[in-house]
């Protein structure tokens, strides 16, 4: 059981900061500001607002539920903001973000996999929320590339990472 949860955490951590980031990155690379903040309407998600989504989700569901960090996270408030914080330090965000997600994992014991946690009010195990973050970051990291390519009407080349 082990063999598997470690090569699962690996994996998580291999897809989050090895394919998903450099995915954002490359999007951000080819967006102003004010595209990054652009919203088709008021009940669409910007980009920016995504991006903040993704570093709070990261931090509540590894950082502060699996590793026991404590939780300040205020979901809404990456819904609502609505100020243009500069691309650089959304980035910045995620990427702090993940660093300290990936220390978590990597200090994770594969032996608690199944452990349970509370975790936004719900009973989950370690793999469960493991398994939720790998999702919920790909969906949106998704919506990102497809809102990029709306905008700038370009191929991201993403075979070439």
């Amino acid at each position: 059981m082990n063999d598997t949860a470690s090569a699962f955490i690996a994996k998580a951590r291999s897809l989050l900061k090895e394919d998903f980031l450099p995915k954002l990155e490359r999007c951000l690379e080819r967006l102003s500001d004010e595209e990054v903040w652009q919203r088709a309407n008021e009940e669409s998600n910007s980009i920016g607002n995504l991006l903040l989504h993704l570093a709070g989700n990261v931090r509540q569901w590894i950082v502060c539920g699996v590793g026991g960090a404590f939780d300040e996270r205020v979901r809404q408030q990456e819904f609502d903001e609505r100020s243009l914080i500069p691309k650089a330090e959304l980035l910045a965000k995620r990427k702090q973000a993940l660093a300290e997600v990936d220390v978590t994992l990597a200090e994770f014991d594969p032996a608690e996999i199944l452990e349970p946690r509370r975790i936004q009010g719900y009973e989950v195990s370690v793999l469960d929320a493991v398994f939720h973050v790998v999702e919920h970051f790909s969906m949106h990291t998704g919506q990102i590339i497809l809102l990029t390519k709306m905008l700038k009407s370009v191929d991201l080349k993403f075979y070439d990472l």
